[in-house]
This record gives C-alpha cells, sequence and structure tokens, in this order.
C-alpha cells in the first residue's frame, strides 16, 4: 500500500502551492517517490515514512532549501510539503529527464556506454562533488544508486540529496551504503565527512570504470556466508585493494571475476596510479592519503583526451604516455580484436594531449586556461577534405582567428572562423590564448 495515491494533493510549506501527485516512481529505506506537477510543471516529489519523519530531517531539509544547490546537476530539495491527510511531511524536487539511466544499468549491462561517455560522467562526478565540498557540504551516501548518467553523452544527475549535511557536523541520517562507505566509518571510528565521500566516490569510479569493486577479489570468495562480521572484515577492518602490489592475495579470480580482469589493463598508467592510492594510502590515511575531487577531475579529462579508435574494429584504445615508452613507442594491439594499433595524430598544448580523431572535438578547456572543465561548446572540430578524403584538417569553430605556423616557423597562415587548417606535421596553432602543436 502507498502512502500516497494517485490524485492526491500535499501543499508547499512556504509557497502554499498545491502539488498534485500523479503515479509512484519509486521507493527505498526512507520513503517513496512520486511524479508530481505543481502548476502543470512536472516535479518529483518524495514523502517520508512515519519513522522517518523526525525533527532532524525537517530541520536539515530546510536548510538545503534555503541554502540552494551547488549546481544544476544536484535534483535538490526545492519546497518542503505537507499535507492535512497524511502524517509527516516530503518535498519536491527536479523530476529526473528519462534519458538519464542509473549506474545499477551499466552493472548489470542494460546500459552500454562508450569509454568517452564514462569517462564524461567521472569528470562531471568529480566536478559535482567538488563544488559541494567546496560550500562545506558533505553527501554522505555516494553509491551507483544515487547517481544517473545520460548513456550518450555522459552528463550526470545526482539525486537523494536530503541526506546532504554541513561537513563535520551531521550526527544524524545515513551512515552511507554497504560496500561504498569508508572503512573507518564500516569501523564505527567516524561518521560521515568529505574525506569519507573521498572514498566512496573513488569507489563509484572504479565500479563504473571497471564493473567491479575494487576489494572484490580471492577473499571474497573465501567467504562462505557474506553476513555482517564477514562484510566488516572485507570492508572495514581488514580492506586489501585486489590490485594491491605489495599484497596479492585477493586478486580477482578468473572465471568470477572477470570485468576487472579485462578492463584494468586497458587504462592509462596515470589513471590506475589514482586507484592503486585510493585503495592502498587512502584506506589508512583518510586525511591525507586519498585522491581528490580535483585529481580525478583532470584524470578524467585527460582520459577523454587519450580516446583513438581501433583501424578494424573501430572501438575505442586509450593512448598512454608512460606504456609507450615503455615500449619504445610501440602502441600495441587492439584490446578486443587484437590489431595492432596506428595512433593518429596528436595535438599538444602544455602538457595536455589530444589524440585527434575522426570525430574529435577541441573545446574552450583546452584552448583556455580561464574556462579549465568548460565543454559547453567546441571551438574547433577534426573535418575531411571536401575534395581529398585523405586529407584531414581541424576546422575553426570559435569566434576568434586562428595563427598557424609551418616550415619550422617559416610559413605563417590565418585561419578565420569556419575555415580549417590542414593537418601537417609540427605545424604550431596559437589558439589566441595557448599554442599547440601537432605530432604524429
Amino acid at each position: 500500500m502507498r502512502v500516497l495515491n494517485a490524485g492526491q494533493l500535499v501543499e508547499g510549506v512556504s509557497s502554499k502551492r498545491t502539488c498534485k501527485v500523479e503515479d509512484f516512481i519509486g521507493g527505498g529505506g526512507q520513503g517513496e517517490v512520486y511524479r508530481a506537477t505543481v502548476d502543470g510543471k512536472a516535479v518529483a516529489l518524495k514523502w517520508y515514512f512515519p519513522a522517518q519523519s523526525t525533527v532532524d530531517q525537517r530541520s536539515g531539509l530546510d536548510v538545503l532549501v534555503k541554502k540552494g544547490p551547488p549546481t544544476a546537476r544536484f535534483l535538490w530539495p526545492m519546497e518542503l510539503t505537507t499535507s492535512v491527510n497524511v502524517p509527516g511531511f516530503g518535498y519536491i524536487m527536479p523530476l529526473r529527464p528519462s534519458k538519464y539511466r542509473s549506474i545499477v544499468d551499466l552493472m548489470k549491462r542494460r546500459a552500454e556506454p562508450t569509454f568517452r561517455a564514462l569517462a564524461t560522467a567521472g569528470l562531471q562526478l568529480a566536478d559535482s562533488f567538488l563544488d559541494l565540498h567546496a560550500a562545506g557540504w558533505c553527501y554522505r551516501d555516494i553509491s551507483f544508486g544515487n547517481v544517473f548518467f545520460d548513456p550518450d553523452s555522459g552528463e550526470v544527475l545526482i539525486c537523494d540529496n536530503d541526506n546532504v549535511t554541513v561537513d563535520k557536523q551531521g550526527t544524524f541520517g545515513v551512515l552511507g551504503t554497504p560496500r561504498f562507505m569508508a572503512p573507518e566509518i564500516v569501523r564505527g571510528e567516524a561518521l560521515p565527512s568529505s574525506d569519507t565521500d573521498l572514498y566512496s566516490l573513488a569507489v563509484l569510479l572504479f565500479y563504473m570504470l571497471m564493473v567491479h569493486h575494487p576489494l572484490e577479489g580471492h577473499r571474497e570468495l573465501e567467504i562462505k556466508c557474506l553476513d555482517l562480521p564477514a562484510m566488516n572484515r572485507l570492508y572495514g577492518t581488514d580492506p586489501l585493494f585486489i590490485f594491491d602490489p605489495d599484497d596479492d592475495s585477493n586478486r580477482p579470480v578468473p572465471g568470477y571475476h572477470d570485468n576487472a580482469i579485462v578492463f584494468w589493463p586497458l587504462y592509462p598508467l596515470a589513471l590506475r596510479d589514482l586507484f592503486l592510492r585510493s585503495f592502498t594510502i587512502g584506506l589508512v590515511d583518510p586525511a591525507g592519503g586519498r585522491v581528490r575531487e580535483s585529481e580525478w577531475r583532470a584524470a578524467m579529462a585527460q582520459l577523454r583526451d587519450s580516446i583513438y579508435y581501433c583501424s578494424r574494429c573501430g572501438l575505442e584504445n586509450f593512448y598512454d604516455v608512460e606504456a609507450l615508452r615503455a615500449s619504445a613507442g610501440q602502441p600495441g594491439s587492439c584490446w578486443s580484436c587484437d590489431t595492432p594499433l596506428t595512433l593518429p595524430p596528436r595535438l599538444r598544448i602544455g602538457d595536455t594531449i589530444v589524440l585527434l580523431n575522426r570525430d574529435t572535438r577541441l573545446y574552450p578547456h583546452h584552448v583556455d586556461a580561464r574556462r579549465l572543465y568548460d565543454f559547453s561548446a567546441p571551438v574547433a572540430e577534426v573535418a575531411q577534405h571536401p575534395r581529398d578524403p585523405s586529407v584531414w584538417g581541424l576546422r575553426n569553430l570559435s569566434d576568434e582567428k586562428w595563427t598557424v605556423t609551418t616550415d619550422g616557423g617559416k610559413s605563417y597562415t590565418d585561419v578565420a572562423p569556419q575555415l580549417s587548417a590542414t593537418l601537417t606535421v609540427g605545424m604550431r596553432i596559437n589558439f589566441g590564448q595557448v599554442e599547440g602543436q601537432i605530432r604524429v
């Protein structure tokens, strides 16, 4: 039996506007969520179960409503609601568009995003939680049940924000989701904070990229009954990363943990090093050993730029500078079809290397340090010559003129908006704020 019924009316506490329940969306341990309308506009309505309708919960919600969301990616509480006919209270929040899928859909292979979409999702998650923490908040319950993403673009939305509290001041509410809680919370030594959020974020990113949990390897298989004491050992008192460089006793087991075995070696060493730090030093040093949101954000932006395609099967592979150095510059073979890989031209801008594929686009993020992580609109794109398909160039999509230098600095050409510069080895492009060089 539902707490609310279709057609039922509740009222906004501050606006006194009527909210009409349309249909049930889903439920959890705290309450139920419904599709509803306010002044004809679709919203989501969460209503708490009686046991969860506490004074502390209502007070915390009131603070969240007054402060507002750190970014639009958070489906933030907009207004508290009550009813004369139903005990307790609820709140309205933006309704999630239908194109967004749960990370659970990724785990169960009901969604098949590209690596680029996953990298974009990882970047947006890190950026969002950086904004949340910078505003003085702690999320408390980062997990794949609270994050939704567009499998095509990688754009994310974060829900269940009613558990957000002021960092290091929350003494009520959820402690987190099993398997995502930091070891010190599992052991009962700490309450949720921005430091524990960082651990949960690392677990979520590992899940998204490896489709597996970072602590579930051989030790998990040895457990006959995954009861509370066993989970406390695995995730709290005796956690061990499945790829710990100094202890191989918890390695993933073929036939049981194949996702981790397949995906781990695909990613660049720099990204894997962040996971190594998260689940070695970060397990025992919450304050200083965990990877910061800004580091994940930079790594995910770099991951986006490192993608290139296999010439045979067309699947995405990753350009890894460190691995190339170890292999005398040979890119190796495609992870999917084992075809030898051929690197496309690369554009180096400062310390950033962008692989120039047939569909590569540059954004303000790449060419203007004042607009870091701005992927709002492309400023350039790789384009094929209209009369000679073997010739590729970089089309200027910005409003500014570029200056292109070739022949070792002997030749200068201006590239006006909507025109292209043919890609040649060694050419330099002055984008206005920065200069890039083409390499092959």
